[in-house]
């Protein structure tokens, strides 16, 4: 996927990603090979150093162990053909010194590789080797700079008559050095070679994943995205792969109910510890799948749709659809009026002919009778609501109602304990839970052999009760909680909106003010919903 929108803003031809960050690597793997090999080769020079002088005093201790050198020191001059110096050229020979210079208490050389120099003071301060001590040097000395070795020399009976010393050519110590180069350049060449493939190899991953995008690329698509994120209005939620929350924008935060300064905070949180337990926080964690999938937060209703990303994470987006819902359930209840108007003009219309009937008959006496009994029915009906039901938008549902409900054939009647006075703190949310649990026990009641709804509304100190009953098939108990989750109907859903929402309204509106809302099983047989509202009355 590419992003031509991006290129087109380029300036010049940016460097990509990719390449920087292989060239980042391989230079981190070549000062990492320059650094290893420089620490690797520091302590070899030191060691073959201390090899060096090692070896140089352990020749010399050799030879000062020789008792005929020692006493050639004591019985011979110092000469070119002198025993001394013959002893100390073939230990010399033997063992590959660049000297072995055998001298007296004086300071004089009694044996060198260079005859000439026989007889003459050493180069060096041979005072601690004379003084009984073993000594071990880098010096410079006549012949150059070498790895010294010097020891005292003991006659037989312990004392000390001269000193040896003995010198490792210091070319022959820098040859091992160098000698050693090329094999440990191979290796850190190799050990390059590797890092080199390695960071390759990651480039290239790391080429798919940015998409061979720039820097400047990414921290643009960045800034984007968080603009983007927090002014469309539309709610968005990422998740990760365990099911904690990686970004929550400004609209989910307003939808779902979050406080503005919470939502930054809900990163890296349990989605259930951000929303709470419920059918929300299982659509958008995946437990409940499909599209379009209807929730209530709160007081509001929402549509969410959740898509996997590859990580095994998923986006989940958020639309208010509480407006769109009411308009739906406002729009249910027009047309029930409508039909209970249109079905009344029928009525009326009958009545009409029926009365031109029996004036034309002459029968005035009839018809008079007839118009008081038509219109006592509906002042009846009208003055038994009022009397029980006090407050106006309440008796103007029930009234409402009842005359739907006589259009289906199902009678709507007010139980004989109703009563509720005109005292109500929220009348617009019981018109709400009376108007769904009403609509639904008409559904259920209609088609039944005795078809009947019966509603009762009542106040018990400061608490409302409101209960439904209906004539249908009830309520099965093993379902009596499940049938207050949003989505779950028995009926088939209307061209305009879900069903599945009644009920779980009913509910969330009766616990926001802190009551409760429960299905049952009425006396008669069908369903009962019971409503209790404390503190619903002033």
């Amino acid at each position: 996927m590419r992003f031509p929108l991006l290129s087109a803003r380029r300036l010049g031809l940016p460097r990509r990603a990719v390449s920087q960050i292989l060239l980042t690597q391989l230079a981190i793997a070549a000062g990492v090979a320059v650094l290893a090999t420089g620490l690797f080769l520091a302590p070899l020079s030191a060691q073959l150093d201390d090899q060096a002088m090692r070896r140089a005093l352990a020749i010399a201790q050799s030879a000062a162990a020789d008792p005929a050198l020692a006493a050639g020191v004591l019985s011979s001059g110092a000469s070119a053909d002198s025993p001394v110096q013959s002893s100390a050229e073939r230990i010399r020979r033997a063992t590959g010194a660049e000297y072995v210079v055998v001298l007296d208490l004086d300071g004089i050389r009694r044996s060198h590789p260079s005859a000439d120099r026989i007889g003459l003071p050493v180069s060096t301060d041979p005072s601690d080797a004379l003084a009984g001590r073993e000594v071990m040097e880098i010096d410079e000395g006549t012949l150059g700079r070498s790895a010294r070795g010097k020891v005292p020399l003991l006659a037989a009976d312990g004392e000390i008559v001269g000193a040896v010393s003995v010198g490792i050519a210091y070319d022959s110590v820098r040859d091992r050095l160098l000698g050693a180069i090329p094999g440990l350049l191979a290796y850190a060449g190799g050990a390059l070679a590797a890092g080199a493939l390695a960071a390759y190899l990651l480039s290239r991953r790391i080429q798919r994943q940015t998409r061979d995008l720039a820097f400047s690329d990414i921290a643009g698509l960045l800034a984007e995205r968080e603009a983007m994120l927090h002014s469309i209005r539309e709610g968005v939620i990422a998740l990760a792969p365990d099911g904690r929350v990686r970004l929550v924008n400004d609209e989910a935060a307003r939808l779902l109910g979050l406080a503005p300064d919470a939502a930054d905070g809900c990163a890296g949180r349990p989605l259930e510890d951000v929303l709470g337990a419920g059918r929300t926080a299982d659509v958008l964690s995946g437990r409940v799948t499909g599209r379009d999938l209807l929730t209530v937060q709160g007081s509001r209703v929402l549509v969410a749709n959740r898509m996997p990303t590859e990580d095994g994470g998923a986006v989940a987006t958020l639309r208010d659809r509480t407006e769109l819902e009411h308009l739906g359930r406002e729009l249910d209840s027009t047309r029930g009026l409508i039909d209970a108007l249109r079905a009344q003009d029928h009525e009326h219309a009958n009545r009409l002919h029926t009365l031109l009937g029996l004036l034309e008959l002459g029968l005035h006496e009839e018809a008079v009778e007839f118009v008081t009994e038509v219109a006592g029915v509906h002042r009846t009906t009208a003055e038994q609501v009022t009397e029980k039901v006090h407050d106006p938008l309440l008796a103007a549902l029930l009234v409402g109602k009842a005359t739907v409900a006589a259009e289906r054939g199902v009678p709507l009647r007010l139980a004989g304990t109703s009563l509720l006075p005109d005292r109500l703190v929220d009348p617009g949310g019981l018109v709400t839970i009376l108007g769904n649990l009403v609509d639904n026990a008409l559904d259920a009641a209609a088609g039944s052999a005795a078809p009947l709804v019966e509603v009762e509304l009542r106040a018990e100190g400061r608490t409302a009760v409101l209960r439904v009953r209906d004539s249908g098939p009830g309520v099965p108990a093993a379902r009596r909680e499940e049938i207050f989750t949003e989505g779950w109907s028995t009926k088939q859903p209307k061209a305009h909106r879900e069903r599945g929402l009644g009920l779980a309204l009913v509910r969330r509106l009766a616990e926001r003010q802190g009551g409760s809302a429960r299905a049952g099983e009425a006396a008669d047989g069908g369903a009962e919903f019971s409503v209790v509202l404390p503190e619903a009355l002033r």
